[in-house]
């Protein structure tokens, strides 16, 4: 089966796994340096994955639906991932979810029609300290409230 995966993510690849003493112990960061490549992880992307690491397709299915970092279609522009953990939930993620689903008018795990947001709740950002928190893309940001949000949205438009 042929896979359109560039050569300059083969060689990522290949730096990758030659620090790994395994080839199935590098399948997190293998998958990550593909979806950087596009966005999110095709089909393709998973079985080159498996090819490449020696592992069956079904594996790497499992750790892809597994972990809210991978994404199996494309994300917004802008990827908001609300923490819903014990410590944000306590202090109000459920409440910023809401207003984020009504703001942006879609729900998690869904894109807005104009591409620009999409929205994921998410188990745990690390953050519990500075609860509640999301992240947009890859910037985290913490103690948050609606008003907060708004400004955060408003800079993001």
């Amino acid at each position: 089966m042929s896979h359109n995966i560039p050569d300059r993510v083969k060689r990522r690849v290949e730096d990758i796994l030659s620090r790994y003493p395994r080839r199935e112990a590098a399948l997190l960061p293998v998958l990550s340096a593909l979806q950087e490549e596009r966005g999110f992880l095709s089909h393709s992307d998973e079985e080159w994955a498996a090819d490449t690491l020696g592992i069956p397709p079904a594996k790497v299915r499992e750790v892809v639906t597994f972990y809210s970092l991978f994404r199996r279609k494309p994300a917004g522009r802008h990827h908001l991932q609300v923490c819903t953990n014990v410590s944000c939930a306590l202090n109000g993620a459920d409440g910023l979810l809401s207003h984020l689903r009504k703001k942006l008018g879609i729900a998690e795990g869904e894109t807005s029609a104009d591409g620009r947001f999409s929205l994921s709740s998410v188990e745990c950002l690390g953050h519990c300290d500075e609860a509640p928190c999301l992240m947009v893309n890859d910037e985290h940001y913490g103690r948050l409230d609606r008003r907060a949000l708004d400004e955060l949205l408003e800079k993001l438009e």
